[in-house]
């Protein structure tokens, strides 16, 4: 048993950090959603989504300054000082895939989406809740085959955008003439699916979180 492990008995339950992490991951939910909305909008239609993306972006931010900050204040943390650490810096290279991605789509003016980059947001939709799942879990680490299943799921997503990516670069460049349009749509597609990698990243934070504690 670790130091802080021990100390963890002698203080009250954290009120600081997972309260956080719970913020961290409600509002990478939120900008998920909004990305997958978008690309089911038209592009009249987008502008105000985008400016959402671009508000849950500067709330990620927040929270994870919030975060760190909370860790140089605190001695005794509910884990690991570096795995408090490596969470927040995984949830948040979702955030900042996801924001790319929007940022992508509306400075490149795709306004044609398809069906690969409405699928890649919907991967990543659904990772995005199993992380929320998984990090409400982190309170109770008892029960770590909650948050080990839902790092199962995200792996699985994460192949799946690999697999989707991978045809829909081939498909780009078999079935489209215009370099603009190619250099362009295989950005999103790029962000989009490191977008997935990351979330699989924050997979492996909480599983080595859990294993550290069954």
């Amino acid at each position: 048993m670790t130091v802080n492990n021990f100390f963890q008995f002698l203080v009250p339950k954290d009120k600081k950090f997972f309260p956080l992490f719970e913020q961290a991951t409600a509002n990478l939910i939120l900008m998920a959603s909004a990305l997958h909305e978008v690309v089911n909008l038209p592009p009249s239609e987008r502008v105000t989504v985008y400016q959402k993306i671009e508000e849950f972006e500067q709330v990620a931010e927040d929270i994870t300054r919030q975060v760190n900050l909370e860790l140089s204040r605190n001695f005794i943390t509910p884990f690991d000082r570096e795995d408090i650490y490596a969470l927040i810096t995984a949830i948040d290279n979702i955030t900042g895939n996801l924001y790319g991605a929007a940022s992508r789509m509306r400075l490149y003016h795709v306004d044609k989406i398809t069906k690969s980059i409405r699928k890649l947001t919907e991967i990543n939709l659904e990772a995005c809740q199993s992380i929320d799942y998984a990090v409400q879990e982190l309170r109770d680490l008892k029960k770590i085959k909650r948050i080990t299943d839902a790092c199962l799921k995200i792996q699985k997503l994460e192949n799946k955008s690999d697999a989707v990516y991978d045809k829909a670069v081939a498909d780009l460049f078999e079935n489209e003439n215009d370099a603009k349009n190619i250099i362009k749509y295989k950005e999103v597609l790029s962000v989009l699916e490191s977008a997935a990698d990351k979330c699989k990243s924050v997979a492996s934070v909480l599983e080595g979180i859990a294993v550290k504690h069954s």
